[in-house]
């Protein structure tokens, strides 16, 4: 590792964290947007839910790509490389008022840097503090999210430009993170073999086959709600509570996120299957809450029900990780996590794809009752077959 002025300058630790935070900020800026997208530029809600899946595809396939070049040229050039595209796509942001095409390309750019960004930052602030580095990864994801859905959606109802501003901020922010980066030491030395590491490699070891397929459904079914909340639940809470304004639907998703991250941090110690009971039966008791609200068009219940449901969303990904990743070796890591992502950002896009069809013909409380009712049966079935095969193996001990 090098050392230099930029230690005693900047903590390296809080710029990762930061700019972490920032690409997740800059991922969930365009969800209270879309409705606003919808009704200026006549856009369905099939065509909103393409641009959300073409996101979440660039993000997965930069992170199969590229998810390991910073073991080659360091960490700081890719960073600051991510930076600089992550800022193109802010402007990119600036032209969709010229057409949806824009739109789309400015969603594949920024999943493609968020890719790049998500898996250098996470290997550094694994190297600037062992400790602390996992809990930060863990936490400024959701944290940023929720940062980027409450203030875009406040800038939208009461700052000027409203399909302008938050990008332009969001320019002038990655800039500034991109120079910053230059302040502190690079944690990584560099080795050959940049072109080679581009090859996409996804591996699960035979031992870790069975636990990864019993959780699978839990998981699939929290990344399924993480992808309907992003894409479509401003546009559902307009549509049940008549609110049409940004801070309602926004207040909404930031609830999810914020209670993601603060359960993340309160229950990080704990065992993996307990993890995974307390985060499928919070998220089912507040997925049915988020039903009611929707029904009842109470803005109060839908947070309030919200908040309970990021709870288990938050916990159920600590324990689906929790699960698999200390069956694996140190050289087995990246393939597992390769195909763990794959899984998950499958089910982050494709199911909100299909919701968009739904709420074309069905309307979006209809859709929001089909989407809920399949994670619940989704997930709940998941835990029923996990906890049945531990019993299975309780006794055969």
């Amino acid at each position: 590792m090098r050392t230099g002025q930029g230690s005693r300058r900047v903590d390296p630790l809080v710029v990762h964290a930061v700019t972490l935070g920032a690409f997740f900020a800059a991922a969930a800026a365009p969800t209270p947007l879309y409705r606003i997208y919808q009704e200026t530029l006549a856009l369905s809600p099939v065509f909103v839910t393409l641009v959300f899946a073409v996101y979440a595809v660039a993000l997965l396939k930069a992170l199969l790509v590229a998810g390991s070049l910073s073991d080659h040229l360091g960490r700081r050039p890719v960073i600051a490389g991510a930076l600089w595209l992550e800022a193109a796509a802010m402007g990119l942001f600036l032209l969709v008022g010229n057409g949806p095409g824009w739109l789309v390309v400015a969603r594949i750019v920024q999943g493609l840097a968020t890719g790049i960004a998500a898996a250098s930052l996470g290997a550094a602030l694994v190297d600037v503090d062992r400790a602390r580095g996992p809990i930060v990864n863990a936490v400024a994801p959701l944290a940023g999210m929720a940062v980027g859905a409450l203030g875009t959606s406040a800038l939208t109802q009461y700052a000027p430009l409203p399909l302008h501003l938050v990008y332009g901020v969001l320019l002038c922010t990655f800039a500034g993170l991109a120079l910053a980066v230059r302040l502190i030491p690079e944690s990584a030395a560099t080795r050959p073999g940049a072109l080679a590491s581009l090859r996409p490699r996804m591996a699960v070891p035979p031992r870790i086959r069975r636990p990864l397929a019993l959780v699978t459904p839990i998981n699939i079914a929290n990344w399924t709600l993480g992808g309907f909340y992003l894409s479509l639940v401003p546009s559902v809470v307009a549509a049940a509570t008549g609110s049409r304004a940004p801070l309602t639907g926004g207040a909404v998703v930031a609830a999810l996120m914020v209670a993601g991250a603060v359960t993340v941090l309160l229950r990080r110690t704990a065992p993996p299957r307990e993890n995974l009971t307390f985060g499928v039966l919070t998220t089912a008791f507040g997925v049915v809450g988020v039903v009611a609200g929707i029904h009842a068009a109470s803005v109060p219940v839908l947070i309030l029900a919200t908040l309970v449901t990021g709870c288990g969303f938050g916990t159920s990904f600590l324990g689906t990780l929790g699960t698999i990743m200390p069956l694996a070796e140190p050289d087995e890591r990246a393939g597992l996590l390769a195909a763990f992502y794959v899984q998950s950002y499958l089910a982050f896009s494709l199911p909100a794809v299909g919701a968009g069809f739904l709420a074309r013909a069905l309307g979006y409380a209809a859709t929001a009752d089909l989407y809920a009712a399949a994670i619940l049966v989704v997930s709940l079935t998941g835990l029923a077959t996990m906890r049945v095969r531990a019993g299975r193996e309780l006794a055969a001990a």
